[in-house]
């Protein structure tokens, strides 16, 4: 069975500057800022990519936040029918269906949930886990919260920069213990020390959720880049390594240059390109208006 996708959006955030920041035109008011997960239906489980903030995150999200993050930078809107496991419920599923979280990195706002899924694996390369614990300088105090995570035990980490497969020009890509090939861990450290992307194989292409590794589509323009004033600020402020963030976003931005009509590239934060998702999931697989990219542009083939 080929891989189902369900795009959620597990909270939405509301950080300053409106339009400045998530860059919708006519718009007033705070920025609009989505937590893109998913949740994949393979032939014998429910894997989810993220889980975004969390039941407990809802009824008490003093101390589990940052006061910095939960009341000036990020403002998340933390409403109980907004997270994973409530939207999984919706669908017919319950939290023991799902056997595998896939984390593209620890952040606050990408691992809220993972006390809703006790019994589940959780994913992701170890220098992500190795930071998130040592919680060395203050950012990582704030942006990583171990009380999100405290309880967890089933964690499966991954080794880099050694080993792992090409995909795409991608080195070190890893395939998921007891997953499917169609599951890829593909580094892209920058945002994070052990940042992460995860590539799926859904039908006659791919899909890349490149979590934190950029926030704004048209970064991903191959002719005409550009960001936001208010998001190019919050990029700059969480990065923990400026050249390899940068370095990151141009391969992602060759990825789509070159292979745009294979595999489709979008982030976790970015309504636009969640919103499209979001409805191209509503099309019938066998309809052509399910290849579309993300933005149309000129492709080059390899």
């Amino acid at each position: 069975m080929p891989l189902r996708i369900h795009h959620l959006n597990c909270t939405t955030m509301c950080p300053p500057g409106g339009r400045l920041t998530d860059g919708r035109k006519g718009a007033s008011g705070p920025a609009a800022l989505v937590c893109h997960c998913l949740l994949v239906e393979t032939d014998q489980r429910l894997v989810l990519v993220d889980t975004g903030f969390g039941l407990n995150d809802v009824r008490e999200p003093r101390p589990r936040l940052s006061r910095l993050f939960l009341n000036v930078l990020s403002r998340p809107q933390l409403h109980e029918e907004m997270t994973a496991i409530r939207q999984l419920e919706r669908l017919g599923f319950k939290a023991s269906d799902v056997s595998d979280i896939l984390l593209t990195h620890l952040d606050f706002d990408h691992a809220g949930g993972l006390d809703d899924f006790p019994g589940a694996r959780v994913h992701l390369l170890d220098a992500e886990y190795q930071g998130a614990v040592a919680q060395q300088t203050p950012l990582d105090r704030r942006r990583f919260r171990p009380r999100q995570w405290m309880h967890q035990t089933n964690w499966v980490t991954y080794p880099t920069p050694q080993g792992g497969e090409r995909w795409y020009g991608f080195e070190c890509v890893r395939e998921l213990s007891g997953l499917p090939s169609e599951l890829l861990l593909v580094p892209l450290p920058g945002h994070t020390l052990g940042h992460a992307g995860i590539a799926l194989h859904v039908g006659a292409r791919w899909m890349l959720h490149a979590g934190d590794a950029y926030f704004y589509h048209g970064e991903m323009d191959p002719l005409r880049r550009r960001c936001t004033p208010g998001l190019r600020f919050y990029q700059t402020l969480m990065q923990k390594n400026a050249r390899l963030r940068h370095y990151n976003q141009r391969r992602l931005r060759e990825l789509v240059l070159r292979h745009g009509s294979e595999v489709t590239v979008f982030c976790a934060h970015d309504a636009v390109e969640f919103e499209r998702l979001e409805e191209a999931e509503k099309v019938p697989s066998d309809s052509p208006l399910r290849t579309l990219p993300l933005e149309p542009g000129p492709t080059l083939h390899a």
